[in-house]
Order: structure tokens, then sequence, then C-alpha cells
């Protein structure tokens, strides 16, 4: 009796935390081969509407849920994408559910692509508050959370995530500079493979340059931390 209990808890788990990623609709295909996959309104002139995806169930492995909607939305030539905001019946606008969202997919030319110049992000995934430095000021980010700073031109800035330890940048505002977009990670141990010292390198805080794709689909499911 107590091993079928157990394991209909289980079975139940697993359904409760299983996620599924479909494609659950397709207008029409675009032959293009472009590798990215950006966010956009969706109201871009130009857009072409491909058809959307559906996530259903919750999954902390980010690159793995990307990994799989990137895959499908490939399936379609799509380039771009939009969040696909749920209607609600108070016409209001409802709170971004990471158990149950849908993207819209879209072929955009690439040169019609919404420019976003000298545009700072830094995202956390952690599991706990990430403390950081932007130049002076102490901030807290909550997890799955964002902030977006803009860069100004003659104005150096420093990020640094964790105190002695941790890693440290140094940006700047440049003429025509694509936006920025950088992950911040909590003290971590790791094997040094320089193959000049060996042993470990220890951070309090990391630092790492975010590819626009992947870093466009956190700031969706992600919270804005004004």
């Amino acid at each position: 009796m107590n091993k079928i209990l157990t394991i209909s808890l289980l079975f139940f788990t697993h359904l409760l935390f299983a996620q599924n990623i479909y494609l659950n609709k397709v207008v029409k295909t675009n032959a293009n081969t472009d590798k990215f996959f950006y966010k956009i309104t969706g109201s871009e002139k130009n857009a072409e509407y491909l058809g959307e995806i559906e996530v259903q169930g919750y999954s902390n492995n980010d690159v793995e849920v990307f990994s799989k909607i990137y895959k499908k939305a490939k399936q379609t030539g799509a380039n771009a994408f939009s969040y696909a905001l749920p209607e609600t019946l108070d016409g209001k606008t409802a709170k971004f559910d990471p158990f149950h969202y849908k993207l819209k997919l879209y072929y955009l030319p690439s040169t019609e692509f919404p420019k976003e110049e000298n545009t700072l992000y830094i995202i956390s995934g952690n599991d706990e508050p990430q403390k950081i430095k932007l130049n002076d000021k102490s901030i807290t980010l909550n997890s799955r959370s964002y902030i977006k700073r803009n860069l100004v031109l003659g104005e150096e800035n420093e990020l640094s995530a964790g105190k002695l330890l941790g890693s440290r940048i140094k940006l700047a505002a440049k003429a025509g500079q694509p936006a920025l977009y950088f992950s911040v990670d909590s003290f971590n141990i790791k094997a040094d493979d320089s193959g000049t010292s060996g042993g470990l390198n220890i951070k309090s805080g990391d630092i790492i340059v975010l590819e626009k794709s992947f870093a466009n689909f956190l700031i969706t499911v992600y919270e804005e931390q004004k």
C-alpha cells in the first residue's frame, strides 16, 4: 500500500512540475535562415505573423527552455517574437504567469528591427537575491529579475558583483553602440581551466555577457525591477 501511495505521489509530482512547450499555431512559414531570435512589440509595420508557441509548466532551467522554444520557432522561420498578453475579463493587464504563457512568432526583415542603443540590462536568475554595485550605488536584484539603465556619452560606469573576489567591468556609452546584456551570478567555485595555474577559481560574484536572443527571452520571462 505504501509503495503504491509513493508511486502515485511521484507521478502526481511529475505531472505538477512537468513542462510542455507546444507550437500550437502555425499560420504560415518563412524560408529565411536567420539565426537570431529577437523580441519585438508585434506592432512593427512589416512584422509578418507566423504562429504561436505555448509554454505549460514551470522550469528554472532557462537555457533548456529557450533552446526548445528557439528550435520550435525556427521550424516556422521566425526571427522575432513578442509576449502574447493574456485576455482578462475586466480588461486589466494580467501579470506574467511563469507556469503558462504564449509567445507570438514573426518574421521581420533584419534591417527593420527597432534599434536600442547604449542601454544596459543587468539580469539575475539566481534563486536568492543578488547584490551588485553600479558605480557608487548598491543594488539588490530579486530572484529572476533585471534592471535597465541608460548609458550616457562621456560618463564611465563600473559594474561589480560580489565584494573582494567579485567580478568588475567598466562600461561606457559609444555612438551607435547596441544594447548590452549581462547576467550576474553569486558565489561560485570552479576548476581553473586556463592551463596556467591549476587549482580552483573562487569568486564571490561573476558577470557574464549574454547573447542578445537569449537575453531578450530572459527579460520577457523575468520581472523588471525599477
